[in-house]
């Protein structure tokens, strides 16, 4: 429920602030004086397209703000938490801004937030009706949804099943005409990537094989160079042969460590020195080791290796650059290309379970599109007999609704019914469709009936009427009246109205007045009691606020209003 909506520089309205809150508020005013902007501002705070032509002249924007009470848990409260937006105490603010140059920001709880969520909050906040919401409920679209609001939650259980099953079944279709009309491609792909997995596979590479073959390939590339400088490495350190009498090096550490062990006695200094060139001298053995162990592991047939080295690094070299720009992209194709042949390989077996799945799931999609159809059948002779009685109280007793229900087409994402509100405006008449068979105001009313009957099923908290009562006037506009007041039992209503039949019913009565300063049209909204009430009624029956007739037609419009309401 809307508590209060403030305006600013938005069409005629410089500032106001209308107090809304529970059961019924009419909104009355001159025309011209601003009435169709609170719809306006209304739209824009439910996410409606920004234009730039709605704000005020001279002002560089227009803002609108609402402040909304809804229940703390709930869809709405974890939308607007979801935005970042807060609620305090059950209390909403949204906002919304629209600049001269048409740019517009929106305001869910005091953060920042797409326009798109204002319009999603308000899906579940209000129901606006207009010219443009009649011109709507002319489409069958909107007839099936009036008639699945009414049928209640089992239809809406019923609904949702059958959407998943539908979903399912779309989909799997979908997935199997892909495969049969891919088939023969998927084939092709199939025998082309086995050909290539053969041949990764027949080479069988290892990961980091690439530069393991190319250190391999230089060492034996340089094995003569290797051989000379191993060789001549270990006879400088131990040589067997001395060379010209020259000694090694472990014979030059070893002799220096003799000439420290016949001193050491007097100076224990060198001692540590001592040990460490007899621990070189060790050291220098070992190495000569292990290079005559290098020197005697030196392929002899390093020629006919180094070959097979090369010939292994060039057919690496060709997977690489067939199959990606490193050895590690051949691997991983051998993986996810193995993968993919499993897939395809398996495309008989997958449609075989398609066409299972598709068959069972097209049974099922009938069942319950049949189940759908039958609820939808016993609430359309319910929706239409309740629809009729409130017509009959309309000014319309005469007239007959009757709401068809054709199943005879393919199934859909909303079941296979086609919906139609068909209108007989008097006995003997053909039954048309609403959208043909009634008149401006006639329409108005069978909205209006609509309304007051799905909201004893599927409440909305707030419903807003733009010129319900266009094209009526005198006893209808009464019943229009105590419908409204009715329906505000249950739900907020707020109506822009030009009927005092109308806006007797009110319990809240705003007006908007239009002034000007001489350059620019302002206007304000009052809330009205007592004297200025019936002045407003008088205005509205004869154009004059003074009229003592005019008194007396309203004082006793809001009698009538007073004993029909309770």
């Amino acid at each position: 429920m809307i508590e209060e909506l403030g305006i600013r520089d938005l069409g005629v309205i410089a500032e106001a602030t209308l107090p809304l809150g529970p059961g019924f508020t009419a909104v009355t005013g001159e025309t011209g004086a601003g009435k169709t902007m609170v719809v306006t501002a209304l739209g824009l705070l439910l996410g409606a397209r920004a234009d730039a032509g709605a704000v005020r002249s001279g002002a560089k924007q227009a803002w609108v703000e609402g402040r909304w009470m809804v229940p703390e848990a709930g869809a709405i409260a974890e939308r607007g938490a979801e935005t970042g937006g807060e609620i305090d105490a059950g209390e909403l603010l949204l906002g919304r801004s629209v600049t001269s140059e048409g740019r517009s920001r929106a305001v869910v709880g005091g953060r920042s937030a797409p326009v798109g969520v204002l319009a999603e909050l308000g899906d579940d906040l209000v129901v606006v009706h207009g010219q443009a919401d009649q011109q709507r409920l002319r489409s069958a679209v909107a007839q099936r949804e009036a008639l699945d609001r009414f049928a209640g939650p089992r239809l809406q259980e019923a609904l949702d099943e059958y959407r998943g099953v539908f979903d399912n079944w779309r989909a799997d279709a979908a997935e199997l005409d892909r495969l049969r009309d891919a088939h023969d491609a998927r084939a092709r792909e199939a025998e082309e990537l086995r050909v290539a997995l053969d041949e990764v596979e027949a080479a069988d590479p290892q990961a980091g094989e690439d530069v393991e073959l190319a250190e391999r390939a230089d060492r034996l590339s340089n094995l003569e160079e290797l051989r000379m400088a191993a060789a001549q490495a270990r006879a400088l350190i131990s040589a067997e042969d001395v060379v010209d009498g020259a000694p090694d090096a472990v014979e030059l550490v070893d002799s220096a460590r003799r000439h420290l062990d016949r001193v050491v006695e007097h100076d224990a200094a060198l001692g540590p020195i001592a040990e460490a060139l007899q621990s070189a001298g060790f050291l220098l053995a070992d190495a000569a080791t292990e290079l005559a162990g290098y020197l005697a592991g030196l392929d002899a047939d390093g020629a006919r290796e180094l070959e097979l080295v090369q010939e292994r690094r060039a057919l690496l070299a060709s997977l690489v650059r067939r199959h990606g720009g490193t050895l590690d992209d051949v691997l991983e194709f051998r993986r996810t290309g193995g993968l993919r042949l499993v897939e395809l390989d398996g495309d008989d077996e997958r449609i075989e379970a398609l066409e299972a799945s598709v068959e069972a799931s097209a049974a099922e999609v009938d069942r319950l599109a049949g189940l759908l159809t039958e609820l939808r059948t016993d609430a359309a002779a319910r929706l239409a007999d309740a629809i009729t009685a409130e017509l009959a109280s309309l000014a319309m007793p005469d007239a007959r609704l009757a709401v068809a229900v054709d199943s005879a087409h393919e199934p859909a994402a909303h079941g296979r019914d086609q919906v139609a509100i068909l209108l007989q405006p008097h006995p003997g008449a053909e039954p048309r469709p609403v959208s043909r068979g009634a008149s401006g105001g006639e329409l108005s009313r069978v909205m209006l009936a609509i309304e007051v009957v799905i909201a004893g099923t599927d409440p909305v908290p707030t419903f807003v009427f733009d010129e319900v009562d266009a094209g009526v006037g005198g006893a209808a506009a009464i019943e229009i009246g105590r419908r409204l007041a009715r329906l505000a039992e249950r739900s907020q209503v707020i109506v822009v109205t030009h009927l005092a039949q109308v806006a007797a019913f009110a319990t809240n009565h705003l007006s908007v007045v239009k002034g000007t300063d001489g350059r620019v049209t302002a206007s304000s909204v009052r809330q009205l009691d007592g004297a200025e009430r019936e002045a407003e009624m008088a205005r509205l029956l004869s154009g004059l606020t003074d009229s003592e007739s005019g008194l007396a037609h309203a004082r006793e419009l809001l009698e009538i209003a007073s004993d029909r309401a309770a």
